[in-house]
């Protein structure tokens, strides 16, 4: 998907670039709390990148990997989560600091065996 150099898209727009009928947008935005677009005072919807981005993965999962709406939020919110995770410094990351026990962990394993 090609998107152009413009900060805010109109849900004309949003729905040619990403392929998904303006009717299945409005449903989405009330399904996915994630996607919510920026409205003026007229009440006309805005779309950033990070929405068209958001709108690819959410068509991913329903229409390529089969999810339903309910899964596809769940899937989201995991991924969400993952997100943040991964955008802490790591000594407040817990799925950082278990992963690499377990890894230091099996490199004592190692050592031992080595070491006889």
């Amino acid at each position: 998907m090609h998107i152009p150099g413009k900060k805010f898209f109109t849900i004309k727009e949003a729905s040619e670039m990403t392929k998904v009928a303006s009717h299945v947008l409005r449903y989405w935005e009330k399904e996915f709390q994630i996607l919510k677009p920026i409205r003026r005072e007229s009440g006309q919807r805005r779309y950033t990148t990070a929405h068209l981005h958001t709108i690819e993965d959410i068509k991913d999962l329903l229409y390529n990997k089969q999810f339903t709406i309910a899964g596809a939020k769940k899937e989201i919110i995991k991924n969400k989560s993952r997100s943040r995770q991964q955008d802490l410094p790591l000594e407040q990351n817990p799925a950082a600091i278990e992963m690499l026990g377990k890894i230091k962990k099996d490199l004592k394993d190692i050592f031992k065996l080595l070491a006889k």
